[in-house]
């Protein structure tokens, strides 16, 4: 039969306690970090969206005057 020390095995327990909140903690800011970065991809293709438009209207304009 194996001897367990009570006070090493609450030390233990403590240590997985903190670990636990730790893991958790990084698991919010994760989700958190994850969110701002799909965010971040949204605003990115409307502006290539928005500078697209601007510059089919300049090159069309552009191709027009020209002719002109």
């Amino acid at each position: 039969m194996v001897n367990i020390d009570p006070v090493e095995y609450g030390k233990l327990l403590s240590t997985v306690n903190t670990l636990e909140k730790k893991i958790d903690s990084m698991d919010n800011d994760l989700k958190e970090l994850l969110a701002l970065a799909n965010k971040g991809r949204g605003g990115f293709w409307a502006g290539m969206t928005i500078a697209s438009i601007i510059g089919a209207v300049i090159s069309y304009f552009g191709a027009h005057l020209l002719k002109g």
